[in-house]
């Protein structure tokens, strides 16, 4: 993430260490996928081996990584720092 916005100049991180708060927003979106592809699996494909369990769930832990880091870290501005997106600034 930039340290500054580029367009406005805003300073992201408020204060240091502000974004380990954003820390538990990933864990709700990580846990809450591994609640969806468990339940999938268990109802849908017969409660397979607990291998398969994390043979799913692992890799799409890995794959979300990326998008988890930056969406949890913009949820967390949003709703405790209240910076708003308006289109077209």
């Amino acid at each position: 993430m930039y340290e500054h916005c580029p367009h406005c100049g805003l300073r992201y991180e408020i204060e240091p260490g502000y974004f380990i708060g954003a820390m538990y927003v990933s864990y709700a979106f990580s846990g809450g996928l591994a609640l969806v592809l468990g339940f999938i699996l268990f109802y849908f494909f017969g409660d397979p081996d607990g291998w398969i369990y994390v043979g799913v769930i692992a890799p799409a832990m890995l794959l979300i990584a990326p998008v988890n880091f930056r969406m949890s870290r913009v949820v967390w501005l949003h709703f405790v720092a209240g910076i708003k997106y308006k289109k077209g600034l």
